[in-house]
């Protein structure tokens, strides 16, 4: 009986094994990208119509660059500046250097191939940035200290989406606590004027003890970029509720084109996760109010957003 029960032990092991290794085969072999090129674009509106237009390096002060990078067996990209990760799929991405001057900074690209297989390379470029943010905007989204901003969610049109360089809300237009208990009108945005930003998933579970806990509320696909814990709700193209704790990134300003635009670094976002390049123009703007559009990363809408200061 004891020399059944090894044999069946040892059959056991060898399914098991067999099964892993069946299971490895789906992946297909481990590949990590090789030759890796980056190009890069500098970009200025030349003739103020709100377009970027090409420059030669370091650009003429917009601090907008243009990154193309391909590479044999990638099937995804990563940049990396700064320690801050901008993700691209298919290898390009504008990014933004706000620091005043010209500056050198080191970049970094990460190809990732199958199996998670990466290979990175590092380059260095010169950017030159000239505009600063006036500094009435600085105090009206800070205080000159920190300030804490929600979704006007009492007013019609707080939330809409319309097509991209159009009318923000023309397709969708929000009426009052149309959202109500998805994920989006419990969330907090806390502007430091040392340039961070935190974002609250969740104001009212934080007393009498902070508790980072929270959801959050975006666009079906893209909301995965957060990599959060959980899926959330659907609810046609909308994803309710998905869970997403505190977090911190960073923001500044630019003003391409002559339009003041609240950049937020990583995975940063105000409202409705859209993706995209997390930047937001500003419509308008009072001393406790602001409204904000922003293109979504599938290239399909502009979306708009009303916030006000939580005082």
């Amino acid at each position: 009986m004891k020399k059944l029960k090894n044999i069946f032990s040892i059959l056991l092991v060898l399914a098991v094994t067999t099964s892993c290794q069946e299971e490895d085969q789906e992946f297909g072999p481990v590949l990590a990208p090789t030759n890796i090129n980056i190009e890069l674009t500098y970009l200025d509106d030349i003739d103020d119509d709100g377009e970027l237009d090409e420059v030669d390096a370091p650009g003429l002060g917009s601090g907008f660059v243009k990154f193309s990078a391909t590479a044999d067996n990638a099937i995804s990209f990563v940049f990396e500046i700064d320690n801050i990760r901008t993700t691209a799929v298919n290898g390009e991405a504008t990014l933004i250097f706000s620091t005043l001057g010209l500056n050198t900074y080191n970049a970094t690209v990460i190809a990732y191939g199958t199996g998670g297989a990466s290979s990175s390379q590092t380059i260095q470029l010169d950017v030159l940035s000239t505009f600063e943010a006036p500094a009435e905007l600085i105090t009206m989204l800070t205080n000159d200290s920190e300030r804490t901003w929600r979704i006007k969610a009492e007013v019609p049109g707080h939330f809409g989406l319309g097509p991209i360089g159009g009318i923000f809300n023309e397709f969708f237009s929000a009426p009052a606590f149309d959202k109500e208990g998805v994920g989006m009108y419990d969330d907090r945005y806390v502007f430091n004027v040392d340039g961070t930003f935190t974002h609250i998933t969740d104001s009212t579970n934080d007393s009498p003890d902070v508790n980072p806990e929270g959801t959050v509320f975006g666009r079906e696909n893209l909301i995965n970029e957060l990599n959060g814990p959980g899926s959330g709700t659907p609810n046609g193209a909308d994803i309710e509720n998905y869970p997403y704790s505190d977090y911190t990134e960073s923001w500044f300003i630019t003003g391409p084109g002559g339009v003041e635009t609240l950049n937020l670094t990583g995975i940063g976002f105000l409202g409705y996760y859209i993706g995209g390049d997390h930047t937001y123009t500003i419509e308008s703007r009072s001393t406790n109010e602001m409204v904000v559009r922003s293109t979504d990363g599938n290239g399909e809408f502009d979306w708009g957003f009303i916030l006000i200061a939580d005082e």
